[in-house]
């Protein structure tokens, strides 16, 4: 049995200074850094994902409810889109993009980011949405790897769950790792929430077999 450390969209317009930050989400990102230095030889593997949205219809809004529409966030290719500088992506073996056409909230839902593609580094602030636009060509590749494909392939059976933002993304890949089969652990206070108070997300991602730690 493998077991998996999965980082959730650990990225620029997550945190503060981006175009949908979540309170605390440049501490939670140096946070996991220190954890992952501590403990990754507990871990066979560390993936990561990220929102990676070209065109995702309604998820995106002018007059967003903060509940199912949003204002653009990490567009594909743009700053906004990169990891937080303060994420030490060093472990990192595999990065998950999702909601390329779609609201996507869960990690489960993204394809395996080619090796040379994956954006890192400081974002540029004012520069999320400038980017070249990617097209539905750049994914029509039917051989996509999704993460439980990848988890699979790497005989993981049990995953730790941490990252942005705890009732959204977290919740959800936490949830359908459970659905997938596997074992699955959120580490509270390696995450941060949109809402202040996160006691209905934990009941709900308990409910659902989710262990909190």
């Amino acid at each position: 049995m493998s077991r998996a450390l999965i980082i959730v969209d650990v990225q620029n317009d997550f945190c503060e200074g981006g175009s949908l930050a979540v309170k605390g989400g440049a501490e939670v990102a140096g946070a996991i850094s220190e954890y992952v230095d501590a403990h990754h030889g507990q871990f066979d593997h560390i993936v990561a994902t990220q929102d990676w949205h070209i065109e995702p219809g309604p998820h995106f809004s002018e007059n967003p409810d903060f509940v199912d529409s949003w204002p653009p966030h990490c567009v594909a290719g743009t700053p906004g889109a990169e990891l937080h500088p303060d994420l030490d992506t060093e472990y990192i073996q595999a990065y998950f993009r999702k909601g390329q056409f779609t609201a996507a909230y869960s990690g489960f839902e993204g394809i395996l980011a080619p090796e040379d593609e994956v954006p890192t580094g400081d974002r540029k602030p004012g520069l999320s949405g400038e980017a070249e636009p990617l097209t539905a060509g750049s994914f029509a590749d039917e051989d996509a790897i999704g993460l439980d494909d990848w988890l699979q392939s790497h005989d993981v059976e049990d995953v730790v769950i941490v990252g942005l933002a705890t009732d959204y993304c977290v919740m959800a890949t936490s949830l359908d790792a459970v659905q997938a089969g596997y074992s699955v652990t959120v580490i509270r206070n390696l995450t941060a929430g949109i809402a202040t108070d996160l006691d209905d997300t934990y009941a709900e991602m308990e409910l659902g077999g989710v262990d909190l730690a």
